[in-house]
């Protein structure tokens, strides 16, 4: 007899850097890793799942980089949202071919390659099963990507939002420098200020305390993982009011 697990969150902002996404070898982009949470993601839309994916694409240009160069801090930001929409095209024509229906969201309009942003229509899409892939951050320099998924969440009232990262979840210290680091199963947005924690830049964190939204740091390299999040597997770190 098989025993069907029931789903904890049904409706889902997945934020994945770009950071997350570069291939270890030195390649830009890690199309395996790629394919395989396009997988986890088409599995979920089979159980019923909503899903808001938010990409970054600091795989590709980061904004603070390029400004050392020379390049003008507003330009370098819109190059960084540029780059946001590479990582979701890929992400869209990878899906499409598992069958999984996208619709590539930008706030940045560019004609013939995605769809402009729309409250409407994203909660339109959502509801027809479409995955929706959130490029160019919030349209606006200065604010990250982070920051779009906070905002993405609360316009779509999502269960939680997902930070897939390269890390099990939040530590007491950085896990890499430091042996006796502590990793937290749960932890409250008080705590994490009070303990001076980096889990996210400082406008994004306000934005989702501000607003009560459930947040989970996890390690996406595990596999199946987001099948056992929204299954209720106490996976990486959950942080809450």
């Amino acid at each position: 007899m098989i025993i069907k697990k029931s789903l904890i969150y049904n409706k889902i902002i997945i934020k994945i850097s770009g950071e997350v996404l570069k291939n270890n070898s030195g390649s830009n982009i890690d199309t395996f890793l790629i394919k395989n949470i396009s997988q986890e993601i088409k599995e979920l839309v089979n159980m019923g799942v909503k899903i808001g994916l938010v990409v970054g694409g600091g795989n590709f240009y980061r904004g603070l980089s390029l400004n050392k160069i020379g390049i003008s801090i507003v330009n370098s930001h819109y190059v960084g949202m540029l780059s946001t929409i590479i990582n979701g095209l890929i992400f869209c024509d990878i899906l499409e071919n598992m069958n999984v229906s996208t619709k590539l969201i930008s706030n940045v309009s560019i004609n013939n390659i995605c769809n402009s942003y729309s409250h409407r229509d994203i909660i339109e899409f959502l509801e027809k099963k479409y995955v929706l892939i959130f490029v160019a951050g919030t349209g606006n320099p200065f604010f990250t990507t982070d920051s779009a998924a906070c905002l993405r969440g609360i316009e779509i009232n999502a269960n939680i939002i997902l930070k897939a990262t390269k890390v099990d979840g939040v530590f007491s210290k950085d896990p890499i420098k430091y042996s006796d680091a502590i990793m937290y199963n749960h932890i409250t947005y008080k705590d994490i200020l009070k303990n001076k924690l980096e889990v996210m830049d400082l406008t994004a964190f306000t934005l989702a305390k501000e607003h009560r939204m459930v947040l989970r740091i996890f390690n996406i390299k595990k596999n199946g993982i987001l099948k056992k999040i929204i299954t209720g597997s106490q996976e990486g770190t959950l942080i809450t009011e």
